[in-house]
């Protein structure tokens, strides 16, 4: 008889970047005006594996870290949450990302980034853990890792080799605008590998960026889908998700909370969706049922907002469920 051991569940490995956030101290203010900063582990494939984890998921990670105090401190957070870290990369010659995030006084954020190059964007084809990747049941990357060689290559070759095993491939763009050349670039990048995947998230903002369009509707969401997709989702921050399927697509409504930081909890969302659906996809054609994992994965994203950084607030079984309990 199997045990019911973290080893006995299906493998989602995340694949891209890990980075370490500066935050300001205080609340509200520009980068310049900061009196100091706190360091948060984030880096949004990071992020997206230890949500999984927390949730009682079994995750791995595959990126490329400096092979400096900070790259091996974030090294130290992945297997901390349990997941898996034989797929991480330590390069002599290039740090750990950085990126100097401020909380503006409306819960948005406002990004400085330090990559010039960092330890992620230059992670080679050969470097990659194949053996691990083949024995994803999900195969979850951003977009990041597409903006320079060597990592774009190291990211194709990933894809593919885990699409060749059977994998279902999780997109979820995570645009950062700054870090690309141009929007023209990003959009173009973005897009060279939509065709590829099975489950697609975007945001609202990322939705309009997407598609030049500033409405948030089904028509417009709609030019995004491709014939071969199982699942593509639109983001709607308080308003909750949009959900487009083969044969059916609806809202999930989101949770009231009191938010305090929005970060990580698109991450938290995909990780929670990622969790219920690895061990049967037949939920995707399950209206139902996939409304149920949408609320869960809400749920999930909406907790995300009340405490500060990304990788604390993601949040346990337990807390989740007493969320659920409390808004039936």
């Amino acid at each position: 008889m199997a045990s019911n051991g973290v080893n006995d569940k299906s493998l989602i490995v995340s694949f891209g970047e890990m980075l370490i956030d500066f935050v300001p101290t205080t609340s509200g203010v520009s980068l310049a005006e900061a009196p100091g900063f706190l360091k948060a582990p984030g880096g949004a494939p990071a992020n997206v594996a230890i949500a999984v984890a927390r949730l009682g998921g079994k995750s791995a990670f595959v990126g490329k870290l400096g092979d400096d105090e900070f790259g091996h401190m974030l090294a130290g957070i992945l297997k901390e949450n349990d997941v898996i870290a034989s797929g991480i990369n330590f390069d002599t010659g290039a740090r750990t990302a950085l990126a100097f995030v401020t909380l503006r006084a409306d819960g948005e954020r406002e990004f400085m980034f330090y990559r010039n190059p960092s330890a992620d964007m230059l992670l080679r084809p050969e470097e990659l853990n194949l053996e691990l990747i083949r024995s994803a049941k999900v195969f979850h990357y951003g977009s990041i890792s597409l903006i320079v060689e060597p990592c774009r290559s190291a990211h194709l070759e990933a894809m593919k080799v885990a699409k060749e095993a059977g994998a279902l491939l999780s997109y979820d763009p995570n645009l950062r605008l700054p870090l690309w050349p141009s929007a023209e670039e990003a959009r173009e990048q973005i897009l060279k590998i939509w065709e590829e995947a099975d489950v697609i998230k975007v945001s609202d903002v990322e939705l309009e960026f997407l598609t030049g369009s500033n409405k948030i509707d089904d028509e417009t969401a709609l030019t995004l889908w491709r014939p071969n997709f199982k699942l593509l989702l639109v983001t709607l921050g308080e308003n909750g998700c949009k959900y487009y399927t083969k044969a059916f697509h609806g809202t999930v409504e989101a949770f009231q909370v009191k938010t305090i930081d929005t970060t990580g909890a698109g991450d938290s969302f995909i990780g929670a969706l990622l969790c219920k659906i690895v061990d049967d996809q037949s939920v995707l054609e399950d209206e139902q049922k996939l409304r149920e994992i949408l609320r869960f994965a809400n749920a999930c994203g909406a907790i995300t907002t009340t405490k500060k950084g990304a990788i604390p607030a993601l949040p346990t079984p337990a807390e989740v469920h007493k969320l659920l309990n409390a808004s039936k």
